[in-house]
């Protein structure tokens, strides 16, 4: 007896084949969907972190040089910390992060490097950083933005300013995206290591 009704697939074992076993539990069984097991490693990603350092270091104010902050009453610090080295160190911890695309590279406004297509570029950028290191040394302010394209898409920028107001921080890192936890923590563990740091986190 072979008979089919409508879209029915029949029992396989009226034929016998294992294959065709297997074939029916499948069809009569899908699997379900896997809601479940994203919603099991969801609590094992973080989302949007707003992460904020200062250096333990020397500082000083800067006397305001122009009318408008005279006015505003915005007084300024200036850190005495090398940007060279702390840039370098920044990059090595997001490629321990698994962070693999340098997409921008700024100093005091200035773009150095920019190659946001490029998927396998940050120890490149790493290894040839000295390309950069006289803008670098002479700067006041650095933004990179790196990407992380793992299971999810993660985009960090970070601004490191050796000048800022008292308000602001050293070091201020946005994660755009979803990162997974432990590449967040081996990220942050690294810079905690090398860079004498106070935290805080949003």
């Amino acid at each position: 007896m072979t008979a089919k009704s409508g879209d029915f697939k029949q029992p396989p074992w009226i034929i016998g084949s294992q294959k065709e076993v297997m074939d029916w539990i499948e069809a009569t069984n899908p699997p379900k969907k896997d809601h479940k097991k994203k919603e099991k490693y969801a609590d094992e990603y973080l989302t949007n972190l707003h992460i904020k350092f200062d250096f333990n270091v020397k500082r000083s104010e800067i006397k305001a040089s122009n009318f408008l902050s005279k006015i505003s009453g915005k007084i300024l610090i200036e850190e005495d910390f090398e940007l060279l080295s702390t840039t370098e160190l920044i990059l090595r911890g997001l490629a321990k992060a698994k962070f693999k695309n340098t997409a921008k590279i700024v100093v005091d406004g200035n773009i150095l490097y920019e190659h946001p297509e490029k998927k396998t570029d940050l120890r490149k950028t790493i290894e040839d950083i000295s390309d950069f290191s006289n803008e670098i040394s002479q700067g006041k302010s650095l933004e990179i933005r790196a990407i992380l394209s793992d299971v999810e898409r993660c985009t960090a920028i970070i601004k490191i300013r050796k000048v800022h107001t008292k308000k602001e921080h050293s070091v201020d890192i946005m994660m755009k995206g979803r990162i997974r936890k432990d590449l967040y923590h081996t990220f942050l563990n690294y810079i905690r290591e090398r860079i004498g740091l106070d935290e805080d986190t949003e």
